[in-house]
């Protein structure tokens, strides 16, 4: 299996890698687009901030391009985040694969911010999560948010305000939390991604 890894001036790639090392799955780290087209997945994982990461796409062509891929498409963190039609974080409109826009938390009783750790998902049916169990904690690493709406496959809450912890679209999915760093639960929803769609 090809599987390509959008390269877009955003962190955590390498934790990305190694998640998938341990599935037994190289990957590509790419902007290519023939590369790009090619692969059998693509993840689009990030951890850093929202305008620069669009202005390395559109300064490459990929914001337009990305949309256009007919493959299972993986959005992480702001990966997921950048797949909106906008986000609060300097006022950036980003790709429009979901038509939700990006909010930041605003804390309301003392909570920080980021939010940071383990939280429980409520998870819909759908072949992402097959054969999770009961309950599903997930490693969460953000500052800005995405609120529920029709494309939300699973929510979760922080700062009294629930929110989207992963979305679909047709053949693109996003996870707000990070499968790579969610033990071995993360590690099936990745195998499922590369396996079950």
């Amino acid at each position: 299996m090809k599987i390509a890894v959008v390269k877009y001036n955003a962190g955590n790639i390498r934790s990305v890698l190694c998640a998938l090392k341990r599935l037994g799955y190289d990957a590509t780290v790419t902007d290519d687009f023939a590369e790009l087209a090619s692969a059998d997945r693509v993840i689009f994982p990030g951890v850093g901030e929202a305008s620069t990461a669009m202005a390395y796409l559109k300064e490459r062509g990929l914001d337009a391009f990305l949309k256009t891929l007919k493959q299972p498409f993986l959005g992480i963190c702001l990966g997921m985040q950048l797949m909106c039609s906008f986000s609060e974080e300097h006022d950036t409109s980003c790709l429009g694969i979901f038509d939700v826009p990006v909010k930041k938390f605003v804390p309301t009783c003392g909570e920080k911010i980021p939010h940071m750790g383990w939280n429980t998902l409520q998870v819909e049916e759908d072949p992402l999560y097959t054969g999770l169990q009961d309950p599903v904690w997930c490693y969460f690493v953000h500052s800005y948010y995405v609120p529920v709406c029709s494309e939300t496959i699973a929510k979760t809450e922080y700062a009294h305000i629930e929110f989207s912890a992963s979305l679909r679209h047709d053949n693109f999915w996003g996870c707000q939390f990070h499968p790579e760093k969610s033990g071995d639960l993360g590690e099936l929803i990745l195998k499922n991604f590369l396996e079950a769609l």
